[in-house]
C-alpha cells in the first residue's frame, strides 16, 4: 500500500469515526448538540433523523472501503455526507452563527476527502 493509499484509508476511517461520534451525541441529545441546533434553528425532532443519516454515511463509507463489490455505496455515502454538511453550513450561515462554523466545515472537509478517496479507488 502506498503512502497516498494509506492517507486515503486514514481519512475515510476518520470520517466514519467522526460521524459515528457526532451521531451518538445527537442521539443522546448532548448539551452542546441541543445548544447548537437551537442556535441555528434545527428543530430538536430532527436530531434522530440527522443521526441516522450520519450513521448510514459512516456505514456506507466502511462497506465501500472494505467490500470491493460495494465501492459504489462508499461513493454514494460520501456524497450524502457532503450534502449533509453543506446543509449544516447553510443553516449556520443563514442564522449568522459563525463562531462554531469550523465544526460543520471540518466534517465537510473529511466527507470531501472521503469522496475523493472513494472515487480514486
Amino acid at each position: 500500500m502506498t503512502g497516498t493509499q494509506l492517507a486515503l484509508l486514514g481519512v475515510t476511517l476518520l470520517t466514519a469515526a467522526g460521524n459515528v461520534a457526532v451521531a451518538a451525541a445527537d442521539l443522546t441529545e448532548a448539551r452542546f448538540v441541543l445548544a447548537n441546533s437551537a442556535e441555528v434553528g434545527v428543530p430538536r425532532s430532527w436530531l434522530p433523523w440527522l443521526a441516522a443519516l450520519k450513521l448510514a454515511g459512516a456505514a456506507g463509507l466502511l462497506l465501500g472501503l472494505f467490500v470491493a463489490a460495494l465501492r459504489p455505496l462508499g461513493v454514494a455515502a460520501a456524497c450524502g455526507l457532503v450534502l449533509l454538511y453543506l446543509g449544516a453550513l447553510t443553516f449556520h450561515l443563514r442564522a449568522r452563527v459563525f463562531h462554531n462554523l469550523a465544526f460543520p466545515g471540518f466534517y465537510l472537509a473529511t466527507a470531501l476527502a472521503s469522496l475523493a478517496s472513494a472515487l480514486s479507488s
